[in-house]
C-alpha cells in the first residue's frame, strides 16, 4: 500500500506557498537514517500549456518543503539528506526552466533550485510512498507577477532562517599574540561554482583552504577558522558571521572561478571596492552575488540598508591594512615564482568582502576555464607552494601592521 501527502492550491495559489506542515509529517513519519537518492532515470521535468511538473524518485521518503522565491524566480525545494547525483541529467524543458542545481544547503539538508523563466505558482505537491521507495511530484501554474510577488515575500517558519549576523566586536590591541586567520573557502554545497569536466571549484577549494590551514597552524604564529569544513553551502552574511565569531585579524576568501580564456589566467587578488577595475571583475562579483541568490538566500535588501556605511568605514580605517595585506600577499607570490594575472591586484564589489571591521582579501588562485591553471591547480606541488607563500605574506603583513598599529597607540 502506497501513501500520499500532499498540499493542493486553491485557483492557482499555493497554501501559504511553502508546505512546512508536510515537513513535519514525514519527520514524523519515518526515523530516517540514511541517505536518500535521487533515480534520475526515473525523474521528469517537463512543461505543458498549463505550466511545469517536477517528478522526481527517491529512494526513501524525506522530510521536505517547497516554496518559491523572486527575482529571479525560482522554485526552492528542501529536503533532508538527498544525494542529487545525476540531476543534470535529466531534460529541462526549453523556455520554462533556466537552469537546475542541486546539493547539501546546511547541516542535514538538501536543496533543489529551479530557475524559472517567469513567475509561477505551485498549484499541487505531493509525496507519495510505496515499498520503501518515494516519489515527489510538484504542478506549478503560470502566475501574474502580483500574487507570485507576494508569495515569494512570505517568511520561512521559526527556526528556519538563516542565523543573524554576529554584532561588531571592539577593536583589537595592537600585540603579539597569534594571528586569528579566517580561510573562506568559495562557494559549496547546492552552489558547485566553477566547473571544467570533473573538477568543481567548491572542491579544489576545499582541497586547498584544508592544506593552506595546516600550513599556517605548523607555522606557529597563526590560529585558523574555515567558514566550511566539508561540501556544504554557507551563506555569504554567514562566512562573514564566522570570521567575526572567531575574532579574525584577516579574512581570506579563496576561489578558482572561470572566465574566457585570454582574460582569464593567473593568480589574482580582490580587494573591496564599489567600482569594479573592469569588466571581467565586475561579471565575477555579479555572478558570486547571482550564485548565492539562486541557491534561495537573498541579501540584496540588507546590501541596500549598510553597504554604504560599511564602504564609510573601510575607507577611513580598515581599507589602508586591506590594501597592505594584498600588496604583502602579491609581493610575496610573485617572489616565489608563481604566475600572476597580468594586472594581479584588482576590486570590485565582492559581497563576501563586506566586512568593514576585518581586512578581508579575494584570493582567485587561479582559473578553471585555463587549461594551464586548473594543472597548476591539481598539481600538490603547486598548492603547496603557493600555501608558503600566502604564509610569508601573511607574516610580513603582520609584522608591518602592529608595527604601525603600535606607533598609533592602537
Amino acid at each position: 500500500m502506497g501513501r500520499v501527502m500532499q498540499v493542493t492550491g486553491c485557483g492557482g495559489r499555493v497554501l501559504a506557498a511553502m508546505l512546512s506542515g508536510l515537513l513535519a509529517t514525514a519527520s514524523a513519519a519515518q526515523d530516517l537514517s540514511a541517505l536518500a537518492r535521487l533515480d534520475p532515470a526515473a525523474s521528469t521535468i517537463t512543461a505543458d500549456a498549463a505550466g511545469l511538473t517536477l517528478d522526481l524518485a527517491l529512494s526513501q521518503p524525506v522530510p521536505w518543503r517547497v516554496r518559491v522565491l523572486d527575482a529571479p524566480p525560482r522554485l526552492v525545494l528542501d529536503l533532508r539528506e538527498v544525494d542529487w547525483r545525476g540531476i543534470r541529467t535529466i531534460a529541462l524543458p526549453d523556455g520554462m526552466v533556466l537552469g537546475v542545481r542541486a546539493g547539501a544547503v546546511r547541516a542535514g539538508w538538501s536543496r533543489l533550485v529551479l530557475e524559472l523563466a517567469g513567475p509561477m505558482l505551485v498549484d499541487r505537491a505531493a509525496m507519495q510512498t510505496a515499498d520503501g521507495a518515494a516519489r515527489i511530484r510538484i504542478t506549478l501554474a503560470t502566475s501574474l507577477q502580483a500574487p507570485f510577488a507576494a508569495a515569494a515575500a512570505l517568511p520561512d517558519p521559526p527556526g528556519w532562517a538563516l542565523p543573524v549576523a554576529a554584532d561588531l566586536p571592539g577593536p583589537k590591541p595592537a600585540g603579539q599574540g597569534l594571528l586569528t586567520v579566517v580561510l573562506d573557502p568559495g562557494h559549496g554545497g547546492i552552489d558547485p561554482g566553477a566547473e571544467n569536466g570533473t573538477f568543481t571549484e567548491a572542491d579544489v577549494i576545499l582541497t586547498f583552504a584544508r592544506e593552506l590551514k595546516e600550513v599556517l597552524l605548523r607555522d606557529g604564529r597563526f590560529r585558523v577558522v574555515l567558514t566550511r569544513e566539508e561540501d556544504q553551502f554557507v551563506p555569504l552574511e554567514s562566512r562573514i558571521s564566522i570570521a567575526r565569531a572567531a575574532g579574525a585579524d584577516v579574512f581570506l576568501s579563496l576561489h578558482a572561478d572561470a572566465l574566457a580564456e585570454g582574460e582569464a589566467t593567473g593568480t589574482t587578488l580582490y580587494t573591496l571596492s564599489d567600482e569594479a577595475s573592469g569588466a571581467a571583475a565586475a561579471a565575477l562579483a555579479e555572478r558570486h552575488r547571482r550564485d548565492d541568490l539562486l541557491s534561495g538566500v537573498d541579501l540584496t535588501a540588507q546590501d541596500d540598508q549598510v553597504a554604504a556605511v560599511l564602504m564609510d568605514m573601510a575607507r577611513t580605517s580598515t581599507a589602508p591594512r586591506t590594501d597592505r595585506l594584498a600588496d604583502a600577499l602579491t609581493v610575496s607570490i610573485k617572489e616565489g615564482g608563481i604566475r600572476m594575472h597580468p594586472q594581479p591586484r584588482q576590486f570590485a564589489g565582492f559581497s563576501v568582502l563586506k566586512s568593514a571591521d576585518i581586512p578581508s582579501v579575494l584570493v582567485e588562485l587561479g582559473f578553471l576555464s585555463s587549461e594551464q591553471d586548473l594543472a597548476r591547480l591539481d598539481d600538490k606541488d603547486w598548492r603547496q607552494k603557493m600555501a608558503a607563500a600566502l604564509r610569508d605574506g601573511l607574516v610580513s603583513w603582520m609584522d608591518e601592521d602592529r608595527a604601525l598599529r603600535s606607533l598609533n597607540g592602537g
